[in-house]
């Protein structure tokens, strides 16, 4: 007898077989009982999340001559052959492999007879998406006005390469990651069917590696029970799948953290050596640096020893929640990259080594010691100047910003300027930003253009982006303030202001509120 893989051995025969698709499978089961059941369904989802499976079951139960709350019996002539795949009137079509326009025209053809033994022909196309430009025109007008003997389930993990007149002509329904606690619950009813031994930590590393995928647990299930051992475990799994042990991993996020390339490199070669796949060490990596910023923030994890936990904690209570996110996207950008790349160890040695060298706080300090600067010329400015030599008593310098009220005397109004004026007048502006001493709002706005697109309204151009840096120094109310009283010194209007982000080519950024109003000037910043 030829053996038959697990995921198909054990694959749900009835809607309440399915786990963690209630909210498609209830509503699949009313329309069946009601009798309302739709002539084309789409069915979305990523890989192993049950669309095929729903599809089956959804093919038997409108056929089924036995019926019951919606579900098929499984027992009928009817339902037995569907299950042996023998019944003509039950079609399953892979759109990978028959993409073309006259695979559809042939489908075109055959809806016009009726089925021979069963109530409805059923058609199920698989991976839909893949379908020509020329087949999906030749399946819209059958979609669309289907015989009542005709009904199509459509499957696809990609909707949105579908045409909207496709997508307009089927009930929708979006299968969803299956969730790790639905995951373990089928796969512990597999193994006491199947005789597996899985312990309770090998259960859950499963459904972790699984990312809510259905049948990819079960074929790691699968793959760990051919090994021979009594019982699987963790080491198993890792053993298996190619994980390097948390041992590896504990000691490169300890480097990565402390900025000891030497030793981040060092680890990264034994890891390499030993043959592991760097896509899966990298996951392994940057989950382990999530549970790091999860242990930080919430102090609780689960999965792990009571001597681990000890040790992600050391880890957590050493570093910074911004460091910890910075590690995160860096790692979660190069394992992207690899997968399309020849030269996978290169790309990964010289991330690990941009992580050592403290990149992640250099926004942090380049604001600190801009702060200090500015600082330090305020009170250069109000410090008395003294020509005779004599004895001088010493100056007190405050190494803070000093919050200045945002209440003033009204500026001076001087003669309105034209318009087109505001590319000449903005260079002038910042530059006395820069002599007043207000070095952070002018770093923010070096390279920026201006575009008039009013008499009054002034849209700031960051042509090289707006990082989030120069976003928090352009939202202090005092910059706001400093900003708008030096443009309305310039132009003697009051101007709106709009920022604008060309490089990332985002929506434009707008700043609320308008403390100039303080001023005694009625400048709005507008939306």
């Amino acid at each position: 007898m030829s053996y038959t893989a697990l995921y198909r051995k054990f694959r749900p025969l009835k809607f309440e077989d399915m786990v963690g698709q209630e909210h498609i499978t209830k509503t699949l089961k009313n329309q069946i009982i009601s009798g309302r059941i739709g002539h084309a369904y789409l069915f979305n989802g990523g890989r192993g999340t049950g669309k095929t499976t729903s599809a089956k079951i959804l093919a038997r139960a409108v056929n089924c001559l036995n019926p019951k709350d919606g579900e098929p019996c499984n027992e009928c002539e009817i339902c037995k052959e569907i299950l042996e795949g023998s019944l003509t009137d039950v079609v399953e079509m892979d759109a990978a492999s028959n993409n073309s326009v006259d695979d559809i025209r042939s489908i075109r053809d055959e809806v016009n007879f009726l089925p021979t033994k069963a109530k409805y022909r059923v058609y199920i196309i698989d991976e839909v998406h893949m379908l020509s430009v020329g087949a999906f025109n030749a399946l819209l007008k059958t979609l669309e006005e289907p015989p009542e003997h005709v009904k199509f389930i459509l499957a696809t993990t990609e909707p949105q390469k579908l045409p909207t007149t496709i997508l307009s002509r089927c009930q929708r329904f979006d299968f969803k990651k299956i969730k790790d606690v639905d995951i373990i619950r089928r796969l512990k009813i597999i193994c006491t069917e199947d005789n597996i031994n899985v312990s309770e930590d090998a259960y859950k590393l499963i459904a972790t590696l699984s990312e809510g995928a259905m049948r990819d647990a079960i074929s790691i299930l699968e793959r760990c029970s051919q090994e021979g051992t009594q019982e699987i475990n963790v080491s198993d799994i890792k053993e298996l799948v190619g994980l390097p042990s948390l041992e590896y991993i504990n000691k490169l996020a300890k480097a990565i953290i402390d900025k000891d390339e030497i030793v981040a490199l060092q680890i990264l070669d034994e890891v390499i050596d030993s043959g592991k796949d760097l896509y899966n060490f990298i996951w392994e990596v940057i989950k382990y640096f999530k549970d790091i910023l999860v242990m930080k923030v919430a102090n609780e994890l689960t999965l792990y020893s009571k001597e681990e936990l000890e040790d992600i904690k050391k880890l957590a209570d050493v570093s910074e929640k911004n460091e910890l996110l910075h590690i995160i996207y860096e790692l979660s950008s190069v394992q992207n990259d690899i997968k399309w790349s020849s030269q996978k160890s290169i790309m990964v040695q010289t991330a690990i080594i941009k992580l050592c060298m403290n990149i992640a706080n250099c926004g942090t300090d380049i604001e600190k010691r801009l702060e200090l600067l500015e600082s330090k010329l305020n009170n250069l400015k109000k410090a008395p100047i003294i020509e005779s030599k004599s004895e001088i008593e010493p100056i007190k310098t405050e190494t803070k910003r000093e919050e200045k009220s945002l209440r003033q005397e009204p500026v001076q109004r001087k003669e309105p300027i034209g318009a087109g004026e505001a590319n000449k007048e903005w260079p002038k502006i910042l530059d006395i930003l820069k002599k007043d001493g207000k070095i952070r709002l002018y770093t923010a706005l070096i390279n920026t253009g201006i575009n008039e697109i009013g008499d009054d309204i002034w849209e700031i151009e960051f042509k090289n982006g707006l990082t989030s840096f120069n976003e928090k120094i352009l939202q202090d109310p005092i910059n706001q303030r400093d900003l708008q009283n030096e443009i309305f010194k310039a132009t003697g209007k009051e101007i709106n202001i709009k920022y604008k982000d060309t490089k990332n080519k985002q929506s434009t950024k707008v700043e609320k509120g308008s403390p100039i109003k303080d001023l005694g000037l009625d400048v709005n910043i507008i939306e």
